[in-house]
């Protein structure tokens, strides 16, 4: 394996140097047309790109805000913000004025890379400041001779970066709470590539599938940086297909692939019947499945999912599930390098094995956790408590340890509510009802009760709106698959689940 030492931009050139002439991107079109650059081609376009960032006013320590969904001219405008000491600002494509407005005011980018169909919506949050704008068309047009990014003379020499130094701010999704723009250096990102390429046991042979968003941090940590760390290639569609992912994944020819639960789900609602399965030799996935979609998807996939534990903030995942044969509720233990408490909230001792406790991961800040909330001194003071050279990060989620010391996700700190005082897990109950007959999806919420303190009620998608399944129907499911606790006392049935851009339920936002 390749040295890990260095900024993002000596792990690229490395890349480079090692594997110019391997395959390292395939971008497939809306259309269907997959575009393929080697390490060596993709390499020239990055020059040209740094070149004309550079024109554009992007000095070292400067801010780029990339308003774009999947497309090749994201990855060379990250790597070519490496390249100038830069940092980028991946954004939400569909963010509305009022997020934009937002960015705009808390990074004050030099530059905005955003997609022509998109300007007016991006122009009405920015307002007229004189920002400058490089206007794309979000496809492999925008990496060719003469397209307004590739136009700059190249630059093909380091801006002398260190580790140290900010590469990136990545917006939390938001589902509980304003976004927090979450710091991440270039030691952040070497880091990962290490740590997701030895987890994954990746090889130059080896090709991942993206088709969850590139401005999130699924993407580029557990794919593209790994990927360009051992020399292995990435095959990238421009928007997620439920119904064309097995083919695409077919026709890419792709062996590496990262979900979350959620567009699992839709993948099997929307397969075509009799579809061959697929030859897939890895697939991590978050957010626990229902048995039987996990299952079904190990099926079509032509392997077991297994399911890990991370955050944006954590860089690396935490915990993964390495066991033979992978279970769907199962996080696993720790990854090599990891260190994890299960901490109770109130005392903040550690719980005992069997109790859910709010993880904890130690770590160095800026190298393998996140360097920081931005511009937030009071949050990130609530967020670590320091532990000698190092740190243990609150991450707010829960967990339980089994007996045999593996863990298993029970949500976040709030997805748990007392129902007559026993603990019930919100993300357990909709990983089960999910998979009751008719069922899309459902968001499962907490609902006051004068008797039991709380209960959890329903939302409800069917796979088929002409032809729902009924409440009586969904109730009769529930009492013979949940326990008495864990029973929706109410069910509604909507036509959709409000959720990010990464299929994470927005729970706050459900009404009836």
């Amino acid at each position: 394996m390749s040295d890990t030492s260095g900024t993002f931009d000596d792990l690229w050139r490395r890349a480079v140097d090692e594997h110019g002439e391997s395959p390292f991107l395939l971008f497939r079109a809306e259309s269907g047309e997959t575009t393929a650059w080697t390490y060596a081609e993709f390499d020239d376009v990055v020059a040209r790109v740094a070149g004309t960032l550079a024109e554009s006013g992007v000095r070292a320590g400067a801010a780029v805000h990339l308003v774009l969904r999947n497309c090749p001219a994201f990855v060379a405008t990250w790597l070519a913000v490496a390249r100038l000491g830069a940092w980028m600002v991946p954004v939400d494509p569909a963010s509305a004025a009022r997020d934009i407005r937002s960015q705009v005011a808390r990074v004050r980018p030099a530059v905005s890379v955003v997609a022509t169909a998109r300007l007016d919506a991006f122009r009405e949050g920015a307002g007229e400041g004189g920002l400058a704008v490089v206007e794309l068309a979000e496809d492999a047009s925008d990496l060719r001779a003469g397209a307004p990014l590739v136009r700059g003379a190249p630059v093909l020499g380091s801006a002398g970066a260190a580790p140290g130094d900010r590469l990136a701010v990545m917006f939390t999704s938001g589902t509980t709470s304003e976004p927090k723009g979450v710091e991440l250096t270039h030691a952040n990102y070497v880091c990962v590539a290490a740590a997701m390429a030895a987890a994954a046991r990746l090889e130059p042979r080896h090709r991942w599938f993206v088709t969850l968003p590139l401005f999130h941090a699924n993407a580029q940590y557990y794919c593209f940086a790994p990927a360009i760390l051992v020399g292995a290639s990435v095959a990238v569609t421009a928007s997620f297909s439920a119904s064309g992912w097995a083919p695409a994944a077919r026709e890419l020819g792709v062996t590496h692939a990262s979900l979350f639960a959620a567009p699992i789900r839709m993948i099997l609602a929307r397969c075509r019947e009799g579809e061959p399965p697929l030859a897939l030799e890895h697939v991590w996935f978050a957010q626990s499945l229902g048995v039987e979609h996990h299952r079904a998807f190990g099926e079509l996939a032509g392997v077991p999912p297994r399911q890990l534990y991370g955050m944006t903030e954590t860089v690396a995942i935490v915990t993964a599930d390495v066991r033979e044969p992978p279970a769907h509720d199962v996080i696993g233990p720790p990854i090599p390098g990891r260190e994890i408490r299960l901490v109770d909230a109130v005392d903040g001792c550690d719980v005992a094995a069997g109790v859910p406790g709010e993880i904890w991961v130690r770590g160095e800040r800026g190298r393998d956790l996140f360097a920081g909330y931005l511009d937030a001194p009071e949050i990130n003071a609530r967020a670590f408590t320091p532990d000698g050279d190092r740190c243990w990060f609150h991450t707010g989620d829960l967990a339980v340890r089994e007996g045999d010391g593996a863990l298993r996700f029970v949500g976040r700190v709030d997805d748990v509510i007392k129902v007559s005082g026993e603990n019930v897990s919100l993300t357990e109950v909709e990983a089960a009802a999910a998979q009751a007959p008719g069922v899309l999806e459902v968001a499962v919420v907490a609902r006051p009760d004068p008797v039991r303190d709380q209960v959890p009620e329903a939302y409800v998608v069917a796979k088929d709106r002409s032809a729902p399944p009924s409440v009586a129907e969904l109730e009769d499911w529930a009492a013979r698959n949940l326990a008495p606790a864990a029973r929706p006392r109410a069910w509604h049935l909507i036509d959709e689940l409000p959720r990010t851009s990464v299929g994470k339920v927005r729970r706050f936002r459900i009404t009836r």
